[in-house]
């Protein structure tokens, strides 16, 4: 199996991260084209700005062979609950669709929750878009279990 290259996101990588993030829409087919125009719009590099400055935020790309393939974001969440912990949150968990099913996820993935881990996280937490089935197997296959059931408010 390939190995990957986990590194930080740099703001070069905004316009793939944001194709990949695309390519992995839940619509599928219905999905609305991505508008290569859009890729430099400047509120996608003032997002990269906040999360490269929190501390608590990790944006991630994989790459294979010098191309970036992959892409995820941790974020460390302190709460109150069990007496503490911190909670390990993964988001935007894509992998270009030509490398799926060749365990380059698995090792993305594994990778995220030892970060998690190395930060001290006693849990790591994610959600899936609930058509999404085949990566809920992906994730059901690495530990992961349907705990909780997702509420989303859209502002």
């Amino acid at each position: 199996m390939p190995s990957l290259r986990l590194r930080d996101a740099t703001p070069a990588d905004i316009a793939t991260i944001l194709r990949l993030s695309h390519a992995g829409d839940a619509r599928g087919k219905d999905t609305p084209p991505l508008d290569p125009a859009s890729l430099d719009d400047p509120r996608y590099r003032a997002a990269f700005e906040e999360i490269a400055a929190d501390p608590r935020q990790q944006l991630v790309v994989a790459e294979l062979d010098g191309e970036v393939v992959g892409t995820l974001q941790i974020t460390v969440v302190p709460g109150m609950p069990n007496f503490g912990m911190k909670r390990g949150m993964l988001e935007n968990v894509h992998i270009r669709s030509d490398q799926r099913g060749t365990g380059l996820g698995t090792q993305m993935v594994t990778w995220a929750v030892e970060q998690c881990r190395s930060k001290g996280c006693g849990v790591v937490q994610l959600t899936s878009n609930k058509v999404r089935l085949d990566a809920h197997r992906f994730y059901e296959r690495l530990g992961f279990a349907k705990s909780h059931e997702g509420f989303k408010l859209k502002l």
